[in-house]
């Protein structure tokens, strides 16, 4: 969303990073200068890409297990911008025809990594990608957000070596599922960008359907039935929470992708919005509708969500603190994010160490263990794991509004951060266990294995 559309004045991009299956464990890193590769080699595709010798500091949420690449997903460099990579997009076979998907490019395995340590703004991140796409290609098309304090730019992949990118307007929030999203178009706006030869494609190989407009959805995304059951439901969920007016229906193929809405966004909605899965329709999983609409469509808060990210960027405090990385681990239904200071050099020992092995010291672990008893009985646990969260997030702004108001004071500033940091990940870790013992309590009793005569 753009400065204007958030309650605080703040740029937000967010994203659920969803794995393939349910379990991937994953990390929270400060990548340094030093420890940033200067030679990329790509563990899917074998790309191998020589990077420039002056790299950012920069969070980072790679693969909590090593062997099968980085895949950085999210982070915030220290100049305070921010990128999120990448949602999986769709394509046609009338593009993909002309300019084929190119099987040693890049992906997302790689797309954080080679470029958010080089970039100096939201708009400098769609360059750099663009320049890298056109010259390696890519095997899979994917979209990604860059941030700054001031703008807020969606990038889209198209084909093997094509990509356009949008600013979204300061007043405009944005939802996009796994599909083609960027519609209206202006190949004349000082707010796209795209590569140069775009325009000459779509006329040449006569890729537009439209007679009177250019929507790059129709041009270069799909409207399948996939689509109407996988994407647009999930759209539409999140454009009826912030435009309960919009007349639509979770199959609508051209739901708008640029919006506007009178309320102020927050963080909270943001991660309602990330955690839902359709609360008070037929469609909910956990609800009250008939077995064929409790799965009729792909909820947003799953199984197999990773980790949740919302990058933040914030105009009213100094730079050195504006940059907050929200985190949560696991399925969305079941966790609370944390607004972790970005300008530090180490993260909190629960969030950055992990294994493949299950361990509930770990943030990562303990999401996922809530979850899975959570899901086991929705209505029993709702109403404590509401509460979890909201005490969690509370304690965590607590200490966030505390330590902006000390921030000035500090000597050391990226130490100070650090150990805020750490108290937000122990209050998380705490009230994660509560929670686990309130789920026990209420859980056992209803267990099947018992018997109604005492010793």
């Amino acid at each position: 969303m753009g400065k204007n559309a958030s309650i605080d004045g703040s740029t937000m991009i967010a994203r659920n990073e969803d794995g393939a299956a349910p379990l991937d464990p994953q990390k929270f890193v400060v990548v340094k200068p030093e420890d940033q590769p200067r030679h990329y080699q790509s563990v899917l595709s074998k790309v191998a890409i020589d990077l420039p010798d002056n790299p950012l500091a920069y969070t980072s949420t790679p693969e909590g297990t090593d062997g099968h690449g980085l895949w950085a997903a999210a982070g915030i460099n220290s100049d305070n911008v921010a990128m999120t990579a990448t949602e999986t997009i769709t394509s046609n076979s009338r593009i993909l025809g002309v300019d084929p998907l190119v099987d040693d490019g890049i992906g997302e395995e790689d797309i954080t990594t080679i470029t958010l340590p080089y970039i100096h703004s939201a708009r400098e991140g769609v360059k750099r990608l663009g320049a890298l796409l056109e010259k390696y290609g890519t095997y899979e098309l994917n979209a990604m957000a860059f941030s700054d304090k001031d703008e807020v730019w969606y990038f889209e992949s198209i084909a093997g070596h094509h990509w356009a990118a949008i600013r979204i307007p300061d007043d405009a929030y944005v939802i996009a599922p796994n599909r083609m999203n960027i519609d209206q178009f202006d190949f004349d706006s000082d707010d796209t960008l795209y590569a140069a030869d775009l325009p000459e494609l779509i006329e040449t190989y006569h890729l537009n359907p439209d007679r009177d407009q250019v929507n790059l959805r129709h041009i270069f995304g799909s409207a399948t039935i996939k689509d109407t059951r996988y994407n647009n439901p999930r759209a539409w969920y999140g454009q009826k929470y912030f435009n309960p007016e919009f007349d639509t229906t979770p199959i609508d193929q051209d739901l708008p992708f640029i919006c506007r809405t009178q309320k102020k966004i927050s963080v909270e909605d943001v991660k309602f919005v990330l955690s839902s899965h359709y609360q008070n329709t037929p469609y909910d999983p956990y609800g009250t509708g008939t077995e064929a609409e409790k799965k009729q469509f792909r909820p947003i808060g799953i199984n197999r969500n990773q980790e949740l990210h919302i990058l933040q960027i914030r105009n009213d405090v100094p730079a050195e603190i504006a940059g907050i990385h929200w985190l949560a681990f696991g399925p969305n239904t079941f966790n609370a994010v944390v607004p972790f200071y970005a300008n530090v050099k180490d993260t909190p020992l629960a969030y950055k160490s992990t294994t493949g092995e299950c361990d509930p010291t770990n943030m990562y672990w303990l999401s996922n263990i809530m979850a899975l008893i959570g899901d086991s009985n929705f209505g029993l646990y709702e109403d404590q794991e509401n509460l979890f969260e909201e005490h969690t997030v509370a304690a965590c702004r607590n200490l966030q509004i505390q330590a902006d108001k000390a921030a000035a004071d500090q000597a050391d500033l990226p130490a100070y951060l650090e150990d805020i940091n750490n108290q937000m990940a122990d209050v998380t870790r705490k009230n994660a266990n509560k929670l686990l013992g309130q789920m026990l309590a209420l859980g056992e009793p209803q267990m099947k294995l018992q018997f109604t005569l005492n010793d």
